[in-house]
């Protein structure tokens, strides 16, 4: 687990980070979904559904983690009803949620393969938990991934719904809805 000594820094993602974070996303999708997912099940992902979502940037609950100048993972959280995907697969309005009755969203965790198994998820969850749980909700809730299910497990989280989730160009992906208390 990384420590204050080390060479990670977490801190809130910009709108100039864009750029690094599209790529930390097409290089963790594709290598580190390569064993769970076929390649046209990750061109179809990245084309339709994986991508920044600069709603969580604007809103202050995506972070990075930095290694020197280097992005090598980032994740967030939202209290919005967007439980999944970049810019490119929203649908209309962005609506707040209630924290007196919605769970909170975990969002968008995508770690650089060369940085993976290092505690990095965990880093970003552990800020996420603790932004929310100061935000007043009470649950939590994420749509994971394959590769992404086993750390969700460890976190905490339970599996509620199996999904195959259809593409526009009718590829489908298997995802888990997966959800926990605070």
């Amino acid at each position: 687990m990384p420590s204050a000594d080390n060479a990670f820094r977490l801190r809130r993602a910009r709108r100039d980070d864009v750029g690094a974070l599209q790529r930390l996303i097409e290089d963790s999708v594709r290598q580190l979904g390569a064993s769970w997912y076929s390649l046209e099940q990750i061109a179809s992902a990245l084309r339709f559904m994986f991508g920044v979502d600069t709603q969580l940037i604007d809103d202050g609950t995506y972070y990075v983690v930095q290694e020197a100048d280097r992005v090598v993972a980032a994740g967030g959280w939202s209290g919005r009803r967007t439980l999944f995907g970049g810019d490119q697969w929203k649908h209309g309005a962005d609506a707040p949620l209630d924290p007196a009755t919605d769970a909170a969203r975990v969002r968008a965790f995508f770690v650089d393969p060369g940085s993976a198994r290092r505690g990095l998820g965990r880093m970003l969850f552990d800020q996420c938990l603790g932004d929310a749980r100061a935000a007043g909700f009470r649950r939590l809730e994420l749509m994971a991934t394959l590769p992404g299910e086993p750390l969700y497990r460890a976190l905490g989280f339970e599996p509620d719904e199996q999904v195959k989730l259809a593409l526009p160009d009718g590829v489908e992906v298997p995802l888990v809805r997966m959800s926990r208390t605070i």
